[in-house]
């Protein structure tokens, strides 16, 4: 059943970018009104997410700021904040407002900035995310993100024999992906032998393991089922799953599982009526190799165990039976992290209408997005589907 429908996107590049985040978010939400044929006047409400503006640019307060910037002064505008998986929040609230009746058509964006460009280093914007962290149990260890997703990798390493080559696979078939994309962070291809050759950063993960910081923004446009008719290509939300796990990590039971992931997933497949041999491909949070593996099991697409050696045996690549991150996710496209969320609907959304260009998948009809935030804490899972 069709809960709501997305009928307009838009995107930045994701890269590095001088413009503040108002004005960076503008360019993705004036895009996705021309998608959508809408002006503001048809918009009636406001959800973003943007995750760490206080402390990266001293910027809060961003809903009515950037309201005001795309025409919107006088909606109600509301700011989400859920780590990585902030503006898929902002999108399941937005969905579940239309679907209520609550508003009819809404703007979902979300965007944010981790480059120097905000006058901020690696070293210091690795302290800023680690504060996702357990203040009390992680942040005192030193213990970092690349760190965290080591742990979980490590231990289905230990459980299932996943090895660092299978890894390295993810990022070349991401990379290779990215080359397609246009607005890729990293549009370049890397090899096995390049990613394993490239420094250690928090072991099993090389430098070419991890995702990059990104500036970016994406907003898409969600309406009503009975109002999307009235649109060019509309893609139905089916289904949107959100779960939360322990945290910190040492109180996880079974550390590799992300958990989380597989309850939203769970949840996401029951309001879709669906299952995930139905899935034609998925857009997962690969903000680490490892991170991609786990994901590809806990959504159902692989059995536990098989992520490691689906990915090296070609099985994840755009032309594998299941193709997994078409946009080069995390790994190539970027991670501006108050954007990530949205920018996987809006791949969705464009290869579902056919639109994906070099990187478009063989006549998808269902795709699903994943998105994790914190330490495997929270993970939003959404279902769409072309419209027949």
């Amino acid at each position: 059943m069709t809960r709501a429908s997305v009928v307009g996107t838009g995107m930045t590049t994701f890269g590095v970018h001088e413009s503040s985040l108002p004005e960076l978010f503008a360019r993705a939400a004036l895009s996705a009104y021309d998608d959508a044929g809408v002006d503001p006047a048809d918009i009636d409400a406001f959800y973003f997410g943007n995750a760490m503006g206080g402390q990266t640019e001293n910027d809060t307060h961003l809903a009515p700021t950037l309201a005001t910037e795309v025409g919107l002064a006088g909606v109600p505008a509301q700011r989400f904040e859920d780590a990585c998986a902030t503006s898929a929040n902002a999108f399941k609230n937005a969905v579940q407002a239309v679907e209520a009746g609550i508003h009819d058509t809404i703007l979902v964006g979300g965007v944010e900035r981790c480059t120097p460009e905000t006058g901020k280093g690696t070293g210091e914007m690795t302290r800023i995310f680690a504060s996702a962290s357990h203040r009390q149990y992680e942040q005192p260890t030193g213990l970092t993100f690349p760190g965290v997703f080591a742990l979980l990798t490590k231990r289905h390493m230990h459980e299932y024999g996943t090895t660092e080559e299978q890894l390295a696979h993810v990022a070349v078939k991401n990379h290779g992906n990215g080359t397609h994309n246009p607005r890729a962070h990293f549009g370049s291809e890397t090899t096995v032998e390049e990613v394993l050759d490239s420094p250690i950063v928090a072991d099993p993960f090389h430098l070419m393991d991890c995702c990059p910081f990104s500036d970016g923004a994406a907003a898409v446009v969600v309406t009503s089922d009975d109002s999307a008719a009235s649109f060019d290509g509309p893609v139905d939300v089916t289904g949107v799953g959100h779960a939360t796990d322990l945290v910190p990590l040492g109180l996880k039971p079974t550390l590799h599982a992300t958990q989380a992931a597989r309850d939203a997933a769970t949840q996401a497949y029951e309001q879709a009526g669906v299952t995930a041999d139905e899935i034609d491909f998925a857009e997962v949070h690969d903000c680490f190799t490892g991170a991609e593996v786990l994901a590809s099991e806990a959504i159902g697409f692989f059995e536990d165990g098989q992520g490691g050696p689906a990915a090296e045996a070609g099985r994840t690549a755009l032309d594998g039976d299941r193709p997994i991150n078409p946009s080069g996710g995390l790994k190539a496209k970027g991670h501006p992290i108050g954007a990530t969320g949205v920018a996987q609907i809006v791949e969705l959304t464009e290869q579902l209408r056919g639109e994906a260009g070099d990187r478009q998948l063989d006549d998808p009809q269902r795709g699903l997005a994943h998105n994790l935030g914190g330490d495997a804490g929270t993970t939003v899972i959404s279902i769409m589907e072309a419209r027949t």
